[in-house]
């Protein structure tokens, strides 16, 4: 390879090899585990007992932390992370994931609305804080967006609703929670077309752009516009499976969704050149970012 094609290559975005699976899972399970106990504490006047729910919710955000911890060489550190509340949003998500987890357990054992209210706050603070976590990384313009904190939100929520539509199987008082579901996965559609819009119009990495167009049409197709049909004709029918197999369809998509954006499209920002520089007195010539797409 010539040696100005290597310069080129090593201007070039690369993917992003820091955060892996493990790093997925935490967002995947830490924000499903959160929406559902905000969706839990909506729904818990309407229906029985849903401590089973928040022992669900508990499990997850459990899950996401541990696959986080150990993605960390050294597990021991990670206690360090308590240590910059001040600047840190990885500390602020931590400090809340232990009050959410003291809040949801008093909710478990003692049955108190006014713990379980507080967990669902919790839970929806605990998906924001992973949001702006991604925001923090300005060298992934993927993750820097910042419609990328309201997709993580509202995909924790639509992921929470989707869990709590499958309970219906068991709670059918659930079930007119479907409109709930098919609203939140609406909702989580048009920040999802507003999101990629955003980074077409701003520029982004070629990668980022094929990552995302690649799973598109079926995150749009059965990640969205199948639940919201599905959960509709539950609720219009009386039926608790087709209300369980829409959330288990928003659920499913949003995970997707979150893998695809850590592992798969998130690419650095490269270098750029904002003119050419030309021998001699001539004008500077246009600049250049190599493997980058711009609307």
């Amino acid at each position: 390879m010539s040696r100005p094609h290597k310069i080129i290559d090593r201007m070039m975005p690369r993917q992003q090899t820091y955060w892996d699976a493990r790093a997925a899972i935490n967002f995947i399970c830490v924000g499903a585990g959160g929406g559902l106990l905000f969706v839990t504490a909506l729904a818990s006047p309407a229906a029985d007992d849903l401590r089973p729910l928040l022992v669900l919710a508990l499990a997850l955000v459990g899950t996401g932390m541990t696959a986080v911890w150990f993605e960390i060489g050294r597990p021991l550190r990670a206690f360090n992370v308590y240590r910059n509340a001040a600047t840190s949003w990885m500390t602020r998500e931590a400090i809340i994931v232990l009050l959410l987890v003291v809040s949801a357990a008093a909710a478990i054992v003692f049955d108190q609305r006014a713990a379980l209210a507080i967990a669902g706050l919790l839970g929806l603070a605990v998906a924001f804080a992973q949001g702006r976590i991604l925001r923090a990384q300005k060298g992934i313009p993927a993750w820097r967006c910042s419609i990328c904190v309201s997709m993580i939100v509202v995909s924790g929520l639509t992921e929470g609703a989707g869990l709590l539509s499958l309970a219906a199987l068991y709670w059918p008082a659930l079930l007119p929670f479907g409109i709930l579901l098919a609203g939140l996965a609406g909702v989580r559609l048009l920040v999802w077309r507003n999101y990629l819009a955003t980074l077409r119009r701003d520029g982004a990495p070629s990668g980022t752009l094929q990552a995302f167009a690649a799973i598109d049409r079926r995150f749009v197709w059965l990640g969205h516009a199948l639940p919201m049909l599905l959960a509709v004709a539950g609720v219009v029918a009386g039926s608790s499976l087709l209300i369980a197999l829409a959330g288990v369809l928003a659920a499913v998509a949003g995970g997707w969704f979150k893998y695809t954006l850590i592992c798969r499209a998130g690419f650095t920002q490269g270098f750029a050149l904002p003119r050419t520089p030309e021998r001699g007195g001539g004008a500077a010539g246009a600049g250049i970012q190599p493997g980058w797409t711009r609307a």
